[in-house]
């Protein structure tokens, strides 16, 4: 009796606590991993959202605005060019002052530059709002990517990069179906609010449910390299805009072409010579590193073309409405979703992120190849649908792939530098292959149905090409 009053009260206590604290400290932590996800994957489908929703209202704010096709235009480029320009720069600057940082200063900066387009009164405020959100997703795209690298380690990887890849897919379509709506009931501003909560959600939540390193030891400002490599990406995907409508041999074209060149060299030349460069050039002696830039490069080039292409075709070879041209990409983002949702996490943990991409990309190949050369009489469902279906899911077994392999590839203390490369590589290459597929589908003289079974056909020899070149690193 006394031995068991005695053995009762002195286990009891001490047990209880000691079993219940970690159980309550797991299940918080595991809140906050869930939380922290979902902030990251937000910030990815806003970048998607804001891109593909402004697209649907660009006609009705030309009417408001009572723009010129010029003005039209840089609604568009002047969120693409600033995002492409400022992505290494950015990149870089937060694996110096902290990606945390980083990711919530860019997502106030896209906040801001959202209400300034939503509340425009003219051209020029709404081509400033455009500019600051795209500064805004250069600073937390590459942010992003890298905390979620740094958040989700090992095997969590593989889903946390699945679910990353799935909210681009839905983010695209949701911006689709949703500007046309919104635009049509709200007015066009409505497509820039309609992002605001997830943004502001970013700016109050990060600190609380995102781990982050510290960030790298104060440097010089490399002031040289920071400003010629942001001129040359951005005369790059300029010149890559301007092919796709003036053709690749106009002199404006060719002008911005040539100012990249020059940029990047002036770059190189600087960074060999700085203390504490922008980027590390010795960082390129990776081969890993360097042929994954490549990769990302020319697969942005065969992936982003494939979906203007497509919605060309339909209006043009198959007479398809605008309207319809849109409803008919919607199995495309469908089957991307699911394919990164439930396909791609065992893909990845069976093969591993390089043979990913080499399936990927020749799958790719192959939808490209069913839309050049499938019967156009045999009408959307044999013609179209299946190629589009076989891009969808070529599209998410390479995209974020890529940018694993490259993100692997550069030390800890380089990852938003790394990230800052994959996603400035792909801009570039997607900017390229449009304008050159473009051009081949439509100025290539030959008959419209001709012309886009070349341009097709030309986007599966770089899927195909581009493919061989992972299989380098594949072997290694």
């Amino acid at each position: 009796m006394t031995s068991t009053a005695t053995t009762i009260p002195t286990t009891s206590p001490t047990s209880a606590p000691t079993t219940a604290a970690p159980t309550s400290a797991s299940a918080a932590g595991s809140r906050r991993r869930v939380i922290g996800l979902g902030l990251l994957i937000s910030a990815q489908f806003v970048v998607m959202l804001d891109t593909s929703i402004v697209n649907v209202a660009l006609p009705s704010i030309q009417a408001d605005m009572s723009l010129s096709s010029t003005g039209l235009s840089w609604i568009v480029n002047a969120y693409v060019l600033t995002f492409g320009g400022l992505l290494l720069l950015f990149g870089r600057v937060a694996d110096l002052l902290g990606r945390r940082r980083m990711f919530i200063a860019g997502s106030a900066a896209f906040t801001l530059g959202t209400l300034v387009a939503a509340t425009a009164v003219n051209e020029w405020m709404l081509v400033a709002g455009r500019v600051i959100q795209g500064a805004g997703a250069a600073a937390l795209s590459p942010a992003a990517m890298s905390l979620l690298m740094l958040n989700f380690p090992g095997e969590q990887r593989a889903r946390a990069m699945s679910l990353w890849g799935a909210s681009s897919a839905v983010g695209g379509a949701t911006g689709v179906l949703a500007g046309g709506l919104l635009t049509g009931t709200f007015g066009w501003s409505s497509v820039f609010f309609v992002t605001v909560p997830a943004s502001v959600a970013a700016v109050v939540l990060a600190r609380r449910v995102l781990d982050d390193t510290a960030g790298g030891a104060r440097r010089r400002f490399d002031a040289g390299g920071a400003v010629t490599i942001t001129g040359a990406v951005v005369a790059l995907v300029h010149g890559g805009l301007g092919a796709a409508d003036h053709g690749l041999a106009a002199p404006s074209v060719l002008i911005a072409l040539g100012t990249a060149a020059a940029l990047l060299g002036a770059f190189i030349a600087i960074e060999r010579r700085a203390t504490d460069p922008l980027v590390p050039l010795e960082l390129f002696g990776a081969p890993v590193l360097s042929t994954g830039v490549a990769l990302a490069v020319l697969g942005g080039a065969a992936r982003a073309s494939t979906f203007v292409l497509v919605a060309l075709y339909l209006q043009k070879a198959l007479a398809m409405s605008p309207e319809h041209a849109g409803l008919a990409m919607v199995p495309t983002s469908v089957m991307g979703f699911v394919v990164n949702l439930a396909v791609l996490p065992r893909v990845l943990r069976a093969i591993g992120p390089r043979r990913s991409m080499v399936v990927g990309l020749g799958i790719l190949a192959v939808g490209h190849l069913w839309i050049a050369y499938a019967p156009t009489g045999a009408g959307y469902p044999v013609a179209v649908l299946p190629g589009l279906l076989l891009v969808a899911t070529g599209v998410a077994l390479s995209f974020t792939p890529t940018t694993m392999v490259i993100a692997s590839a550069a030390p800890d203390t380089h990852s938003g530098l790394a990230s800052g490369l994959a996603s400035s590589a792909t801009q570039v290459g997607a900017a390229l292959g449009t304008a050159t597929f473009t051009a081949i589908a439509l100025g290539s003289g030959q008959g419209i149905i001709d012309g886009f079974t070349a341009a097709f056909t030309a986007a599966a020899v770089v899927a195909v090409a581009t493919a061989g070149l992972a299989m380098t690193i594949v072997r290694r």
